[in-house]
């Protein structure tokens, strides 16, 4: 299909998007839930998504693709079950992630499209008043996802088409007095189809898991201060090996930090500041003739202090400030990168997928932010930032641009990105539009395999949860 034809698929789908969002009934409707259509009893929760997603992108930055353009239709179904057994709970979930109208210069990849995969197929027992009185507990085994914390180094993707999950077991416990306790040991699903043939016809493969490649470790959380403040401390082990199917850089990662937050409220200054350093060994590259260990000492941070003034529209303003260690030298024997592990870009960096420019490597970007929720249907958000590179001789965040003799410098550019939300039908069918712009700096102008192309990506998405 042609790029003025896709084009044309996804005005239509904005025309039939507003009209719904226009219609008087569809704003009067009530919810429509799986749930209650198949008359589930009270113990079976049944939940399910679909969500159609036009996205377009014109300058292309990255070196692989040329300074063309891009676009793609991109579709997302999930079907959700739980049975509650009291004391246990079986649980399962499936995905279906594609992409459409792309082509093969298209750079959609595992993040995007995961065809027909069961990602949760878990069996839990739960545990009341276990070592203090009043404290929760739960063991979790199979297939599942996981949210940690800020989400920034283990999270579910929302807005990205595919993501991350794990087999294996999870514990977790929670007290008021006491705090939460989460421990893990798992096998992070490597995702198939891998290749890219079969990525683009959309092929259905079943992910795979295997001691090839293991993440284990936990994470605390105090109770809240007086403040409403909490921090939350982590360590987390990453092991990974060749495989006959898949070549790898061999990482033996750990990666221990914290963060210390207090969420927004009207009227308030909230903050938020997490940094984590990573340790162990990795190869430079996954040729099989690199058997070079590298010794990893690599960092992030993340700062930002906001403010939700009480007044019209809820406006918050945030300072924010991300950081993410670049390596040095490609011959020192050491290998500095930070490596982002399973955690989405989004909301920090933009939305991945065909944009996705930014992450968490290689980076030194400070922000301002604007947020609006005019009222409970319609929210906005507006982000500004000026982008640097940690260090000029490696290639910039996931750009792939990179100058090995530095002489390109450090500044990269600005990105700009807004983002609207309407809900159609109040906690069920939302409608939203995203644009985002790349403006280049001297590196993304000037590095030898820069394409000099100044990104501009919109998409506009139909989300209806049942």
């Amino acid at each position: 299909m042609t790029l003025k034809t896709s084009r044309a698929v996804g005005a239509s789908l904005l025309v039939l998007a507003s009209a719904a969002a226009a219609s008087p009934v569809a704003a009067q409707a009530a919810p429509w839930t799986l749930h209650e259509a198949v008359g589930a009893p009270e113990n079976l929760k049944l939940s399910g998504s679909i969500r159609a997603r036009y996205e377009t992108l014109e300058g292309q930055y990255r070196p692989a693709y040329g300074d063309g353009s891009d676009q793609g239709l991109v579709l997302r179904s999930t079907l959700f079950a739980e049975l509650d057994l009291t004391p246990l709970r079986i649980g399962g979930e499936i995905i279906d992630a594609r992409v459409y109208l792309n082509d093969r210069g298209s750079p959609t990849g595992t993040g995007d499209v995961n065809a027909l995969e069961l990602v949760q197929a878990y069996v839990a027992v739960d545990a009341n008043d276990l070592f203090v009185t009043g404290s929760e507990a739960s063991l979790t085994a199979g297939r599942f996802t996981m949210d940690l914390g800020s989400r920034r180094l283990v999270g579910r993707s929302s807005y990205g088409n595919a993501t991350n999950a794990f087999a294996g077991l999870r514990a977790d416990w929670s007290a008021d007095a006491a705090g939460d306790v989460t421990l893990f040991y798992t096998y992070p699903l490597q995702k198939r189809p891998s290749d890219r043939a079969s990525i683009l016809d959309n092929e259905i493969e079943t992910d795979r898991q295997n001691d090839d490649l293991v993440f284990w470790g936990g994470m605390y959380t105090t109770p809240t201060f007086a403040d409403g403040g909490k921090l939350e401390l982590f360590a987390f082990r990453l092991e990974e090996e060749d495989s006959p199917r898949v070549a790898t850089r061999n990482r033996r990662l750990t990666t221990v930090g914290g963060r210390l937050v207090r969420n927004p409220a009207k009227g308030q200054f909230d903050y938020e500041m997490e940094g984590g350093w990573q340790t162990g060994e990795t190869r430079n590259s996954t040729s099989a003739a690199d058997r070079r260990d590298l010794d990893v000492d690599a960092q992030y941070l993340h700062l930002e202090v906001g403010k939700t003034f009480d007044a019209a529209w809820s406006p918050r303003v945030s300072l924010e400030y991300d950081f993410a260690s670049g390596d040095e030298s490609a011959t020192d024997g050491d290998y500095n990168r930070f490596d982002g592990l399973f955690g989405p870009r989004r909301p920090d960096f933009g939305p991945p997928g065909a944009y996705g420019p930014l992450g968490r490597s290689n980076l030194n970007s400070p922000g301002v932010r604007l947020e609006v929720a005019p009222n409970k249907r319609w929210d906005a958000m507006a982000f500004y930032r000026a982008l640097y590179l940690d260090e000029a001789t490696d290639s910039f965040a996931n750009t792939g641009v990179r100058d090995a003799t530095g002489r390109s410098g450090d500044f990269a550019g600005h990105q700009f990105e807004a983002r609207a939300r309407y809900w159609v039908v109040p906690k069920s069918t939302r409608l939203e539009f995203g644009v985002a712009k790349l403006f280049n700096g001297e590196f993304l102008d000037d590095a030898p395999n820069a394409t000099g192309g100044e990104t501009l990506f919109g998409y506009v998405e139909l989300n209806q949860t049942f």
